[in-house]
């Protein structure tokens, strides 16, 4: 199993220190370094200054929003890094939510699934470099009658084939990613969950597509918090848990909501919400059960937090991107070696 790391948001607070961990983990052979983006910092600006002042980790977007960019745009962006970075970017698609999707770029949410499809599809066409044509339902390639005309990418891509993810949670969803994507970026993953609540539909796309496993990224990103108290260390995740699961989306569409409930918290899924959306964070925070946050992170010494990545290889995951947690650069800079050496304990270092 190989080691990520997420820098979240540029904005969020620890800006001047995000390079510093970025270049540590380079220093400490991570095998990438994805950001984020909703409606704040774009993800490519942050991902091409990190490369710059990189050595060997891959960059990679966690992820670009859909409705976004046009996907001839994401495709210029893609191989435009790819190239600048010698070779190390991975492209990370995902859909957004309703809110920042018709809220901040005016486009309706629906039929995410097929507009994911024809997206990658795109994307892939277009990096190829062949010249570009598509009809489908949601995109037209060349206007019709119109001046438009079939082009293609001038530039080069450092790499044939740019690797291609998609930020997945639901069945559906999970199962077009295992067909069309060669990794999947995944959120509030729990080791004993994973196989039902994820594994299972990437590996039934996969098979749609007529592939195995072998050679597919699962990626989840997961929080890491050094200590001894583990009780503590979890209830600083509190307002973070409680934010997806009962404030990310609207009452009908969060699907971090339904994430929970599919792992056994129904009920508790339900108070987090109704308690986030009336206005008390405090008591949705509280209402979170400490087993769904240390499920789904990895909290305490260096040997419980190898015994967690031991689980979360076993149940498939591939890449483990890690979200190191600390208020100074010294404690992320602690959480991220305790990282290696844990999976070094672990006995998952190839």
């Amino acid at each position: 199993m190989r080691l990520g790391i997420n820098l979240g948001y540029w904005g969020a607070g620890m800006d001047g220190d995000n390079l510093a961990v970025a270049q540590e983990a380079d220093r400490l052979g991570y095998d990438v370094c994805w950001a984020a983006e909703a409606y704040g910092s774009d993800a490519p600006t942050v991902l091409s200054w990190v490369a710059a002042q990189t050595e060997s980790i891959d960059v990679g977007s966690a992820i670009m929003q859909i409705p976004a960019r046009q996907p001839a745009m994401t495709a210029m962006t893609a191989a435009t890094l790819d190239s600048l970075s010698g070779g190390r970017f991975r492209l990370g698609l995902g859909v957004s939510g309703p809110q920042v999707s018709e809220g901040w770029y005016g486009v309706t949410f629906d039929k995410p699934l097929a507009r994911t499809h024809e997206y990658v599809e795109i994307v892939r066409r277009a990096m190829s470099r062949e010249r570009l044509t598509y009809d489908g339902e949601h995109w037209t390639l060349p206007l019709p009658d119109g001046p438009g005309k079939p082009i293609k990418l001038t530039v080069h891509p450092q790499r044939e084939h740019i690797p291609l993810y998609i930020a997945a949670i639901g069945p559906k969803n999970l199962e077009l990613t295992g067909e069309i994507a060669d990794g999947a970026l995944l959120i509030f993953p729990s080791a004993a969950h994973l196989e039902e609540t994820a594994v299972r539909y990437l590996r039934a796309g996969r098979e749609k597509a007529g592939l195995t496993m072998d050679g597919f990224d699962v990626c989840p990103t997961v929080p890491l918090a050094l200590g001894d108290d583990v009780a503590a260390l979890a209830d600083t995740f509190r307002p973070y848990t409680a934010l997806y699961v009962g404030g990310m989306g609207s009452r009908k569409q969060n699907f971090y909501n339904r994430l929970a409930q599919r792992m056994g918290y129904e009920k508790e899924a339900a108070e987090i919400q109704d308690k986030y959306l009336s206005g008390d964070k405090n008591g949705a925070a509280a209402a979170v059960p400490h087993q769904l946050i240390d499920d789904t992170t990895l909290l305490g010494s260096v040997e419980r937090i190898a015994d967690r990545m031991a689980a979360y290889a076993a149940a498939g995951v591939t890449t483990l991107t890690l979200a190191p947690a600390g208020f100074t650069l010294d404690e992320r800079i602690a959480a991220l070696r305790a990282g290696t050496e844990a999976l070094e304990r672990a006995g998952l270092v190839d």
